[in-house]
């Protein structure tokens, strides 16, 4: 479509060029003839070069070489001299083609000078010629072609614009998105198989002193396993989710499992249902960490309408302000216009705290 628009384009102002390679050819003197027609036949293939070339670089998105203007305007005003024995003044409406070229291809303010100039030139130019007519309608034909072609170049510049903003949006998106998957993997598989490996050496200790026990701790891995299949193909399609009162239930198991002791919220209704997910990835990290880094005998969870808190009497984990896991919950808080306080306990231990206003 746009190959078609371009054609249109400098097909359009080639039908101007019929009217002085006509009056070129009616010349008796053959050799004047000739070379008009020649020179209108050279204009003519410059024109459709430069738009051409000019189509070209737009569709590879790189900018014009700055000669390729001044060639163009250099070449065509040449020939121009030469079809004027042939058509006298009236070669100098061929100067509307120049200053389309010039506007297109050469600096702002150059191109401006230059189209101004040769506005003026049919009102003007003939007065120093003898025999020749000032061409008012020439210098008004000029004149709009120039209005139409800055028209254009900043229609052409604004599409520019716009497909720039667009292509910026979309690689914002899929980095936005890569963001999202990461951090939704990271805080789905680090819960899920920090649990699958303390449940794991639970069992395995436990496979000759009690092996039932190690049986129900086997039967937890793989129970574990599958929600997190399950949570990462969630995950992939953009829908993984955390119940603040499943996190707890799940907080009470891996706690359990890990020989920590879990003091934990036994209701969650006050807390408002559009900050329950927020609660349940904060509880979930908070766990994580507390299970993984610790080195905790008790961990206390607590849950207000605007915050949720996990507080151990461990050493807390090493690099935490910097993990990927707090960095991604720390844009999940910011995100519902909260903010997350990660540090030393007042007394021992390590404190996660997410509040939102």
């Amino acid at each position: 479509m746009r190959g078609r628009v371009f054609h249109l384009w400098y097909g359009v102002w080639l039908v101007y060029l019929i009217e002085p390679l006509v009056q070129a050819w009616r010349e008796d003197r053959p050799a004047v003839r000739a070379l008009g027609v020649v020179a209108v036949g050279l204009f003519a293939a410059i024109f459709i070069w430069f738009f051409s070339a000019f189509r070209r670089a737009r569709e590879q998105r790189r900018p014009i070489p700055g000669w390729w203007g001044w060639a163009s305007v250099a070449a065509m005003f040449a020939l121009s001299l030469a079809i004027m024995p042939a058509i006298g003044e009236s070669a100098l409406g061929m100067y509307a083609f120049i200053a389309v070229v010039a506007l297109f291809a050469l600096p702002r303010r150059a191109a401006v000078a230059l189209a101004a100039a040769l506005v003026l030139a049919p009102s003007v130019v003939p007065y120093a010629v003898p025999g020749w007519e000032p061409r008012f309608d020439l210098s008004f034909s000029i004149f709009l072609a120039c209005l139409i072609v800055l028209g254009v170049t900043q229609l052409l510049k604004r599409n520019s614009e716009l497909a720039a903003a667009r292509e910026e949006i979309a690689r914002l998106a899929v980095a936005d998105e890569r963001n999202r998957l990461a951090r939704d993997l990271h805080d789905l598989l680090g819960h899920s198989l920090t649990v699958v490996a303390v449940k794991a050496e639970l069992a395995g200790r436990l496979v000759r002193l009690a092996p039932e026990r190690a049986e129900e701790e086997i039967g937890d891995v793989e129970r574990l396993a599958r929600q997190s299949l399950r949570d990462v193909r969630a995950a992939v399609a953009g829908y993984a989710q955390a119940s603040l009162a499943a996190e707890l239930a799940g907080a009470q198991a891996a706690l359990t499992s890990a020989g920590i002791e879990a003091d934990l919220p036994e209701d969650v209704e006050q807390v408002p249902p559009e900050r329950r997910e927020l609660f349940g990835w904060v509880v979930r990290e908070g766990v994580t960490n507390v299970v993984r880094h610790s080195g905790a005998k008790r961990c206390r969870i607590r849950v207000t309408p605007r915050e949720v808190e996990v507080t151990d009497d461990g050493h807390g984990p090493d690099g935490a302000s910097t993990g990927r896991g707090l960095a991604g919950l720390r844009e999940r808080a910011e995100a519902a216009g909260g903010s997350l306080t990660v540090g030393r306990a007042p007394e021992r231990g390590f404190t996660l705290r997410v509040r939102v206003p």
